[in-house]
């Protein structure tokens, strides 16, 4: 359902909750997540719960970390080799969160998905940046290095808006204190 909201941010992701170019990408990314992650200890864990609620949020914590951290480096002279290991860091702590994020977005509705699907193709798009960054810094390039790390932080707060879209306005994975849902179950927005 859309809301009325004059915001032209969340008119613009409320957009892409009914874009149903995005179904058979969709569909196929479903159907492979479902191959792999089979329901036990893995997908529990995964989806958080032995939290109690999802792991996806913690997880991002370090990369996202990491990355901000090496964007203030940047800006202080003498920090380059601080600010490209805490690149690496951030890359090297992406795989425990996407993987977290991919479990969650399984068990989102159509709509959630839609959003979650660009939420992952960012999140995508800044480790290829970041990846790029550490390559660049590690040849002394620091420059370009620098400049590719702005742009994945860049690229990782619209993803974070869209995290943020999905948690806050769609209600994606928000229990009322009952188990997350059966695989292949969907959550229902708030909205």
């Amino acid at each position: 359902m859309q809301s009325h909201d004059r915001n032209v941010l969340v008119k613009a992701v409320e957009t892409l909750e009914d874009t149903e170019a995005f179904d058979s990408t969709i569909a196929s990314t479903r159907a492979a997540v479902g191959r792999v992650l089979h329901p036990g200890l893995l997908r529990d864990v995964l989806n958080g719960r032995p939290l109690g609620h999802p792991a996806h949020p913690i997880a991002i914590l370090v990369p996202t970390g990491a990355w901000i951290s090496s964007a203030v480096l940047d800006f202080v002279p003498g920090q380059e080799k601080a600010s490209r290991t805490l690149v690496g860091v951030g890359l090297l702590a992406v795989a425990p969160a996407a993987f977290a994020g991919i479990a969650d977005w399984s068990l989102l509705s159509q709509k959630q998905q839609r959003v979650g699907i660009v939420h992952w193709a960012a999140n995508l798009a800044s480790v290829a940046l970041y990846t790029a960054s550490l390559v660049q810094r590690r040849r002394g390039k620091q420059l370009s290095g620098k400049v590719l790390g702005m742009v994945g932080l860049s690229v990782v707060s619209v993803s974070g808006y869209l995290g943020g879209h999905l948690a806050y306005r769609q209600a994606a994975n928000v229990t009322s204190g009952e188990a997350p849902a059966a695989v292949g179950g969907t959550r229902t927005s708030a909205h």
